[in-house]
């Protein structure tokens, strides 16, 4: 048993009464805020493991507490969604949410992330390949030769993922299922569209060295450079 305890913000009394039941069967302590506004002082006075938070509330969004939790804990956070389309705002370096589960959704799944995501931070935050790559999932942070790379929350996946196996080709369809654990159906070119712009931010650093290969219709690869 654990004694995780997990900040559910939710308005809805019968999704938040369920999320409750199956965590707690799960082993977790929970509490339920209903209203946005007192997520932030509740979160400073009793901190959570993890935060549970869905976007729309009344009183404050979940994007505006997600901001407003970000300024003071790095506690982990997966929001809850019905807008597709916030996604990689939700997971981007501005708002730092660890996760995402969108609506509707299957409550043994909820239980599977939190469990996931709590496995995730207590593990070694950083990834060496070959001291040349250094990666924060807890702040979202990459660096590449000492050099500090922007990334959205989806191009920091892919090159963890990556890196995290230096050499290994990584099809498509991994990479979708690392991008999109929701299971979206998405095509080929938009992992060529992400790939492609996480290769440009690290040539725009180290511009002589190719770091994401590509292997003809198999998908990527990720070649550690050289620490000089």
């Amino acid at each position: 048993m654990t004694s995780d305890r997990i900040l559910i913000v939710e308005d809805e009394e019968r999704i938040s009464g369920l999320l409750s039941d199956y965590l707690k069967k799960a082993g977790f302590e929970t509490h339920v805020i209903a209203d946005g506004l007192a997520v932030a002082d509740y979160v400073k006075e009793h901190p959570p493991s993890l935060v549970l938070l869905d976007l729309m509330l009344p009183g404050k969004d979940g994007l505006e507490i997600a901001r407003e939790l970000r300024a003071f804990s790095q506690v982990p956070l997966i929001m809850v969604t019905a807008r597709v389309e916030e996604i990689d705002r939700l997971l981007g370096l501005e708002l730092g949410a660890d996760d995402y589960v969108c609506k509707p959704f299957s409550f043994r799944e909820v239980v599977a992330r939190v469990k996931a995501v709590l496995r995730r931070v207590r593990q070694d935050k950083n990834i060496r390949a070959d001291k040349a790559v250094i990666l924060d999932r807890a702040m979202y942070r990459a660096e590449i030769l000492g050099k500090n790379l922007d990334l959205t929350a989806i191009e920091f996946n892919l090159l963890e993922t990556m890196a995290g196996s230096p050499g290994r080709i990584f099809s498509r369809d991994k990479l979708m299922d690392v991008i999109y654990p929701d299971g979206r159906v998405v095509s080929d070119r938009t992992i060529d569209s992400h790939v492609s712009k996480l290769r440009r931010k690290i040539q725009d650093l180290i511009p002589d060295r190719e770091i994401l290969v590509s292997v003809y219709s198999v998908g990527y690869k990720f070649e550690p450079p050289a620490v000089d």
